[in-house]
Parts: C-alpha cells; sequence; structure tokens
C-alpha cells in the first residue's frame, strides 16, 4: 500500500470498480481454455511432436489463472514483479506449445494456445495502460505469424485462415481492454472526487475542533479573567494593592499562554513556558532559562498543568527566577526557582503530571514532573 493517502483512495476506488470486471474475464478466460481450448488440444493430441510439451505449456496458463483467482478473492492487483514474470510465462507457454505444433496447422484447431493464451495474458494485464496490452496482443500475435511464416505452406487458404482466426484473438479482447482502460480513467476520476470530498470534510472537521477550542479559550479566559476585570471597572479593586498586581500578574501569564497554544511550532512545551516568561521579564524580573533534551509533543492538558505552577512563580517573582526544563521520550520535568512568596498552586489534574514543592525564606522552588508510565498505571 502506497504511503501517499491519494494514491491509496485511486487504489481502492480502482480496485472496487475493477472488481465484478476482474471476475467476469476470469471466468471468461478459464472457462475458454479449460473447455475449448483443451478440447481442442485433446482432439489432436496425436499430430503434436512431441505431445508432452502441450502438458507443461497448459499448466503454465492455468497457474495463471490460478494466481489471479487468489488476487481477486484477496481484492489485490498482481505486484510488478510478479506481473511481468506472468507475462513472460504465457508467452513462453505460447511458444513451447507452436513447438511441438504440427507442420502446417497454425490457426487450426490444434493451434489451442492462439486463443488461449490471449486471454490468460491480459487478465494479467487487465489493470495496465491500454499500450501495455496492445503491446502484449502483438507480441502474442507474432509469435504464431512466426510459427506460420516459418513453419508452414503459406498460400491463400492459410493466410485466410490466419486472419480470420486474428479476428477473435486480437479484435475480441482489444475490445475489452479499451473498456478497462476507460474504466481505469473512470476510476481514476471517481478517486479525485473522492480525494476532494475527504479534504473538504477534513478542513470542516479541522474548523469545527478549531472553533471549539476557541470556544473553550473564551470560557477559561471568562472563569479567571473577566471577574478581575470587573472588580477594576467597577473600582472595587485597587490597582496599586499588592493582591491585585499579582492577580493581574498571573492573568496576564495565562492569557499570553493562551494565546500561545494557537502556535504552530516545533516545540509547543518550551514556547508556551518562554511566553509565561515574558510577562516576569516585562516587569524587571531576571529570568535564566536552561533547557536540556527535547520535549516530545504532548497534549494540550499535559502541557498546561505541566506550565500552570510555573507560571505562578514566574508572575509572582520579585526580581529573579531560573527555569530549567528537561525533555526525554518518557520524562518532562519543569523546575523554577524564584524569590517570592508560596502562592497558592493548583494540583495537576491531567495523568502522570506531579507537583512538588518547597519554601525556604523568600525563595520558592517548584517542580513538575510528567512521566509517561505514571500515566498509564
Amino acid at each position: 500500500m502506497s504511503d501517499d493517502p491519494q494514491v491509496a483512495i485511486e487504489l481502492a476506488t480502482r480496485t472496487q470498480l475493477m472488481s465484478r470486471l476482474r471476475v467476469g474475464f476470469l471466468v471468461m478466460a478459464a472457462g475458454g481454455l479449460l473447455l475449448a481450448s483443451l478440447t481442442n488440444m485433446l482432439s489432436d493430441w496425436g499430430l503434436y511432436e512431441p505431445d508432452w510439451l502441450q502438458v507443461p505449456a497448459f499448466v503454465m496458463l492455468v497457474g495463471v489463472l490460478g494466481v489471479e483467482a487468489v488476487l481477486v478473492v484477496r481484492r489485490k492487483f498482481w505486484p510488478k514483479t510478479w506481473r511481468w514474470l506472468a507475462v513472460s510465462v504465457v508467452i513462453f507457454s505460447s511458444a513451447l506449445s507452436y513447438s511441438a505444433l504440427p507442420y502446417g496447422h497454425t490457426a487450426f484447431a490444434g493451434d489451442w494456445v492462439f486463443g488461449a493464451a490471449n486471454w490468460v495474458g491480459l487478465v494479467v494485464l487487465l489493470s495496465q495502460p491500454l499500450r501495455i496490452k496492445v503491446a502484449f496482443l502483438g507480441t502474442h500475435w507474432c509469435v504464431a505469424l512466426s510459427n506460420m511464416l516459418l513453419f508452414s505452406d503459406v498460400d491463400r487458404t492459410v493466410v485466410l485462415r490466419f486472419a480470420t482466426g486474428s479476428v477473435g484473438v486480437i479484435g475480441y479482447p482489444l475490445c475489452i481492454a479499451v473498456s478497462a482502460a476507460a474504466l481505469r480513467g473512470i476510476a481514476r476520476s471517481a478517486a479525485a472526487a473522492r480525494w476532494e470530498a475527504e479534504q473538504v470534510a477534513v478542513e470542516e472537521a479541522a474548523a469545527a475542533e478549531s472553533h471549539r477550542r476557541r470556544q473553550q479559550r473564551f470560557t477559561d479566559l471568562h472563569l479567571s479573567t473577566m471577574p478581575l476585570l470587573e472588580g477594576l471597572a467597577s473600582g472595587r479593586l485597587d490597582p496599586a494593592g499588592p493582591q491585585v498586581r499579582h492577580d493581574c500578574a498571573i492573568e496576564a501569564a495565562r492569557m499570553r499562554r493562551l494565546f500561545a497554544e494557537v502556535d504552530v511550532v516545533p516545540n509547543r512545551l518550551l514556547h508556551e513556558l518562554r511566553h509565561c516568561a515574558d510577562i516576569a521579564d516585562r516587569k524587571g524580573v531576571l529570568v535564566e532559562l536552561d533547557v536540556r533534551g527535547h520535549c516530545p509533543d504532548l497534549p494540550l492538558p499535559v502541557r498546561r498543568d505541566l506550565t500552570e505552577a510555573p507560571l505562578i512563580a514566574l508572575a509572582t517573582a520579585t526580581s529573579w527566577a531560573r527555569v530549567t526544563v528537561i525533555g526525554g521520550p518518557d520524562l518532562v520535568c519543569i523546575n523554577v526557582l524564584a524569590d517570592c512568596e508560596s502562592p497558592d498552586l493548583p494540583r495537576p489534574a491531567a495523568p502522570g503530571v506531579r507537583l512538588d514543592t518547597f519554601q525556604t525564606g523568600e525563595r520558592l522552588w517548584v517542580e513538575v514532573q510528567w512521566q509517561a508510565n505514571a500515566s498509564l498505571r
């Protein structure tokens, strides 16, 4: 299966549209080979020189049809290597049968392979472009023509007999080959339409999810920021008060983190954490940020729990703060050391996230850790 989704859709659509055609073509080829061709071969069995060469030629064609039957049941096409190997087997079986054909019997009843190998070859090449089918039919016809010219007395009767037989051997399969080629084009158009429809569905789903997340962000903003803004607007809260300034700094950091969550960046967690530190930096706090390793792409709830406590510590720091981020495939750890009082830190709700704090004097140490194995317990 191709890694390209559009190619995979085209292959699935083509398989669905051509499944019944393949079944009908297989039944027609198997019926012609097992009934008409086998009957003609057995009726003229005593004429072949040697006669045993017809057995492997017939068995090879039956084997090719058997593989096609298995592929049809499994709803798969011939792999590229198998396809050309099968075509080579069909051509070889034709040449093998002609090598034992009696003198002057090309396109007569004993020439069973003339009207059998063409259908078997088209069974293998049914999904291929028209030019490949025409090339195979031409090759098969040239094998029979070469046998007629080299091992027959070419006269009017022989030429007319060969021309009449060529109508059925080349003309009828060619009509079906043209139909299969047209169906291939229809499958390509249907696959393109299906791909466009799926792209529209994906875009609509992405827009709906983006709208849902936008509404969720507005809800979070309303629950935490709006009461503070309403208090400032009504005069109930004093902008110069230490607690109000403390709350404003925290809400400003949360808003910066909220806006950073929609940015498309390689490392979302570090990007959001830098926006949280920017608020502390704007009010004159010296922030040192040290990153070790590489953080994995974590879900939004996990990232919020990892940054919530560091966000509050940075927003309430007085003059300095040191942030250390250690990342790995299964472990992310964020440490913050800052000169601030012990704030009220919310406990993490996401699975696998753990919060530890330690206060000594005017220094607060905060560690938030996410561990993949812990989230599976």
